[in-house]
């Protein structure tokens, strides 16, 4: 058997590379933004520089009135945001709704051939390939919410727990659950050890399903070397998001066992007051660029006063030079008094070069309080800094 010449990791590296680079991976932020907001205390005043991901959540800055500049380096997901904005400018409610909020509608050609217009040449390119991800599909429950690959990982998980684990029902009673209580005990008697059991959590901790979710291999590494690993990890982060609150009024989890979120159980941008708010010109204080983060750091023409980083610092961990050229860029972009966030599959931020750390002051206790009230849950930690130049 001839070995492998390939680094130990190599592999994943490039299947997440392939994946990140070629797809629509994230169909949802997967950040709570109500947290971000707590953090960050946006004004009109504010400019964020940000992560597109999926979108939502520039969107929720922007209904705060500040000037949002997004940025990522997979064209796909600035596809998205762009297919969002040219909704909000050119669709009524009702038909925007059908898409974002339904995930799913036998008139989304129709509807895309009104909003089409709005997009410039890159988005517009995709979407004429692409807007099939919003038609019904031909098995029961298959929305936009259950495409793109973590849409694709959500699905099967959903079929899994349908067909293979049997406990649907208990699903069911967890979304109808009136008070915590309630789900609490629905979760802790009847799904829990029937659901999360190891061989269950280590597939799912696979480098290759991990990389469909968006998950790099120098983040999945972080948190497997935790105590109890990548498994114990899991299992907390779902005890979290049951204790946390009301199953059915959490639009990060709900949306995928439903296909779809609610008039009320949904992202800011998709109620029909924030959407009317963009409409009316709150949306164009939205820049997209498709470029990485340095890069668009080095393209700011007005500097920022906060930053959102997503995870993206957990993505660089294993170069930190890498880190130290990002955050250079960083510090020369920020406005005076400017603030950053970011979430991490660490504990701490010990995995930023200590030359980074010592021009921040972090406000741990505050990030700490607001991590316990995370609807996601699915980082080890939340962080919360300001420059120390700024400060």
């Amino acid at each position: 058997m001839t070995a492998d010449p390939r680094p130990p990791g190599a592999l994943s590296r490039w299947l997440f590379d392939a994946i990140h680079r070629n797809h629509l991976v994230y169909n949802q932020c997967w950040e709570d933004p109500a947290v971000d907001r707590a953090a960050l205390e946006l004004g009109a005043g504010d400019h964020v520089f940000a992560i597109t991901s999926a979108g939502c959540n520039v969107l929720d800055y922007a209904l705060l009135g500040a000037r949002v500049s997004a940025v990522d380096v997979n064209p796909r997901q600035n596809h998205l945001l762009d297919l969002k904005r040219a909704g909000i400018r050119a669709l009524d409610f009702e038909s925007f709704f059908a898409l974002f909020g339904r995930g799913e509608t036998a008139h989304a050609r129709e509807i895309y051939a009104e909003l089409r217009p709005a997009l410039d040449e890159p988005s517009r390119s995709f979407w004429d390939r692409e807007i099939r991800l919003f038609e019904p599909g031909g098995l029961r429950g298959c929305s936009f919410y259950h495409r793109g690959t973590s849409g694709f990982v959500a699905r099967a998980l959903c079929q899994w727990i349908r067909h293979g684990a049997r406990l649907w029902s208990f699903v069911e009673r967890l979304l109808e659950a009136g008070s915590l209580e309630q789900q609490l005990d629905i979760y802790y008697c009847d799904i829990r050890d029937r659901l999360l059991g190891e061989r269950f959590l280590r597939l799912i901790g696979h480098p290759g399903v991990m990389s469909l979710l968006g998950v790099p291999d120098p983040q999945r590494q972080m948190i497997d070397g935790q105590p109890g690993g990548l498994s114990t990890f899991l299992r907390q982060c779902m005890d979290h998001v049951m204790s946390v609150g009301l199953l059915r009024e959490n639009y990060f989890w709900s949306v995928y066992p439903n296909g779809c979120y609610s008039r009320e159980t949904c992202p800011e941008y998709l109620k029909e007051p924030n959407f009317q708010r963009l409409k009316s010109g709150l949306v164009d204080n939205v820049r997209v660029h498709t470029c990485t983060v340095t890069e668009g750091l080095a393209r700011l023409v007005e500097p920022a006063t906060a930053f959102v980083l997503l995870d993206h610092m957990d993505w660089l961990a294993p170069h930190p030079h890498l880190l130290e050229e990002e955050w250079e860029a960083l510090f020369r972009a920020a406005a005076p008094g400017a603030r950053v966030i970011f979430r991490s599959g660490s504990t701490d931020e010990r995995f930023l070069p200590l030359s980074v750390v010592k021009r921040l002051h972090f406000d741990r206790e505050r990030a700490r309080e607001l991590h316990h009230r995370d609807r996601v849950g699915t980082y080890a930690s939340f962080h919360i800094a300001r420059l120390a130049a700024a400060v």
